[in-house]
């Protein structure tokens, strides 16, 4: 797919991530030193600018950086305290590991990790920081095959039957809120996709809309028709919340900027909770998504070009899903099971 240029409401801030450089990717704050700002920054332009990682991915790699960083030693006489990052080795890198390892942490977080250190020492390496490149050296742990749990068919109907019920009173956020639903489930697109969507990028009549994923690459995804529905009565009252500033985003906030991930985590935390369904985050129902388009009959390629997957094993992953929903329905009503 053709990548494109970034629309202005989706430009990522390079700065962005380095914001946030003294929470690692855990949640557990870290002390970071004075003089590695600078070095944050350049490293959080580099993802955001030249590899067009999105600002969530921006951020938790550079929060996996700052956290690397604060188990090394400071830099001699450094003015003001910056990390020694010759001391960037591969004893280093695999001391932090463990130490995330100690912690209990899931294998594919574990993995991810490992991607970040050898990121940001293939960059630091390139640049000049380190002579070296540690990360080149660095085995990192094989993530979990699995998928998280998924809805049923029945209690995805009950989670949009809610968001249905509540927007009925006309109130612009509970219209927002069911037609954001409505395109997450539909589409299986990612949260952070989701709400980087322009109304330019709509097509209601052909029921497609345009999303940028990751590495700034531009898919066409197809929507049915209760979504496009739930979005024309959304895009009725978009009016109601928007402001000058508003510019061309499809989901706004209740103060008229873009919609941001946070909110729509907590959305459909609510709805689930008022559905009385098992809780899910929004990637949980791009994961329902996917498991029931292949229990319809979908074939991998497809789904893959829906999700936006690079490589057809992650899509494969729900394979065992639908699997393990088969073998269950085998054991429950056949005789000879």
């Amino acid at each position: 797919m053709a990548e494109r240029a970034q629309a202005p409401g989706r430009q990522q801030r390079p700065g962005d991530g380095a914001d946030h450089q003294q929470r690692t990717g855990n949640g557990e704050a870290r002390q970071q030193r004075p003089g590695d700002e600078q070095l944050l920054r350049a490293y959080a332009s580099h993802l955001g600018v030249q590899r067009g990682l999105s600002e969530h991915t921006v951020r938790a790699y550079v929060g996996d950086a700052a956290s690397m960083l604060a188990t090394l030693p400071a830099a001699p006489g450094s003015d003001p305290e910056t990390t020694d990052l010759l001391a960037l080795d591969l004893t280093a890198l695999r001391s932090w590991l463990a130490d995330q390892s100690r912690r209990r942490m899931a294998r594919s977080t574990l993995a991810r990790r490992s991607a970040a250190a050898r990121t940001f020492t293939a960059w630091a390496h390139r640049t000049g920081r380190i002579p070296t490149d540690p990360g080149l050296r660095l085995l990192a742990p094989r993530p979990d095959n699995t998928v998280p749990s998924v809805l049923t068919v029945n209690e995805a109907a009950e989670l949009l039957q809610v968001a249905t019920t509540r927007a009925d009173d006309g109130d612009p956020a509970h219209l927002r809120d069911l037609a954001a639903l409505e395109l997450l489930y539909a589409s299986g697109v990612r949260v952070s996709e989701l709400v980087g969507i322009d109304i330019a990028d709509l097509d209601l009549d052909q029921r497609l809309v345009r999303v940028l994923g990751k590495g700034g690459k531009e898919r066409m995804v197809p929507f049915g028709v209760p979504a496009a529905r739930a979005l024309r009565q959304w895009l009725s009252a978009r009016p109601r919340l928007a402001i000058s500033t508003s510019a061309d985003a499809l989901f706004l906030g209740a103060r008229g900027g873009r919609l941001d991930v946070r909110q729509v985590r907590e959305t459909v935390h609510a709805i689930s909770a008022l559905a009385g369904v098992r809780d899910l985050a929004p990637h949980g129902l791009r994961h329902t998504a996917a498991t029931h388009l292949l229990d319809g009959g979908s074939d991998l390629r497809s789904v893959q070009e829906v999700l936006g997957h690079a490589s057809l094993a992650t899509t494969q992953r729900y394979t065992h899903i639908s699997s393990e929903r088969l073998r269950a329905a085998f054991s429950q009503a056949h005789p000879r099971a």
